[in-house]
């Protein structure tokens, strides 16, 4: 879901956004509904995949007791996640390592 400044709302066709409820409140409210098409829930399979990551690795292996706690352990798996966790789809490299690799390989081109 997604939200902007002028009064619109941009989200997948889950039954949380379609049922008439939330329907009727954001067209009383005056906000504009967009909606992805039918299909498009595959484009969240990657962001999807990473909060899977991110609870499974980090989140439930900790007894988290307030908002700071949280914010240091996530804080502290995205940087692992980014610069030192292999990824299969990026040939067992870290998204660093392959974003850097491939801006290097393009300047010098």
């Amino acid at each position: 879901m997604v939200s902007d400044k002028l009064g619109a709302i941009h989200t997948d066709q889950g039954s949380q956004f379609t049922g008439a409820a939330w329907i009727t409140t954001l067209t009383e409210a005056e906000v504009k509904i967009s909606m992805d098409g039918r299909g498009r829930y595959l484009d969240n399979i990657f962001i999807e995949r990473l909060w899977r990551s991110l609870k499974q690795e980090a989140v439930y292996l900790h007894e988290l007791h307030d908002g700071f706690q949280a914010k240091r352990v996530i804080k502290d798996w995205i940087s692992f996640y980014n610069i030192e966790r292999p990824h299969t789809a990026l040939d067992k490299r870290s998204p660093n390592d392959a974003f850097f690799t491939t801006e290097q390989t393009q300047k010098a081109a």
